[in-house]
C-alpha cells in the first residue's frame, strides 16, 4: 500500500482530485488523438445544452452543482470561444439564457460519438474489476452521506466528547 492508501480518510479528498485529474486528463487526450477540439470540464455545460434549447446561468449552476460565479466564469470561457452564446431573457431582464452558437451545435454532433465510447470503455474497463464496480454506488452514498451530516460540525463534536483529555486523580 502507498502513502494515500494508509492514510485512509485523512487523504480523500487529495486522493480523489488525483483520480479525477487522472482521469480528465485521459479523457483530454481522447479528445485529442481524434483531433477534436474540446475540454472534458466543458462535459456539463454541453450535455445540460444538448438536452435543453436553452438555459440560464442560474440553472445551470445549480443542475451541475458548481457556484453562480463559477458557471458564469465556464460560459464566459465558451462564449470566448464562440461555442455558447447569452441572451437576456425577454420574461425576466436579469437572467441570462445560454444556448449553443452554430459552432457549439457543430462541436456537440462531433463529441455525441466520444460520449458513447467513453461511457463504453469505461464501463467494459470498471467491469474487469469487482471493486472498480462498487466505486459510482460507493460515490453516491457518499454524496448522500455528506448531504445529511455537516461534517465539520461531527468533527468539532468528535473533539469535545470522543477525544475529550482524561485527568488522573
Amino acid at each position: 500500500m502507498n502513502l494515500y492508501q494508509n492514510l485512509g480518510y485523512l487523504v480523500l479528498g487529495s486522493r480523489l482530485r488525483r483520480l479525477s485529474e487522472a482521469f480528465l486528463a485521459e479523457i483530454n487526450r481522447a479528445y485529442q488523438n481524434e483531433g477534436i477540439d474540446f475540454d472534458a470540464s466543458w462535459f456539463p455545460v454541453f450535455y445540460l445544452l444538448s438536452k435543453n434549447e436553452a438555459l440560464s446561468i442560474k440553472e445551470l449552476s445549480e443542475q451541475i452543482e458548481v457556484s453562480h460565479p463559477a458557471a458564469s466564469q465556464l460560459i464566459t470561457n465558451l462564449k470566448n470561444r464562440k461555442l455558447v452564446t447569452s441572451a437576456t431573457c425577454t420574461d425576466d431582464g436579469r437572467r441570462q439564457l445560454v444556448t449553443l452558437t452554430e459552432s457549439g451545435r457543430e462541436l456537440l454532433a462531433t463529441i455525441l460519438p466520444m460520449w458513447d465510447a467513453i461511457s463504453t470503455a469505461m464501463t467494459e474497463l470498471v467491469e474487469s474489476d469487482e471493486l472498480a464496480k462498487q466505486l459510482l454506488p460507493a460515490i453516491t452514498g457518499l454524496e448522500t452521506a455528506f448531504r445529511q451530516a455537516n461534517l465539520a460540525e461531527v468533527i468539532s463534536q468528535k473533539l469535545i466528547t470522543d477525544l475529550k483529555p482524561t485527568h488522573h486523580e
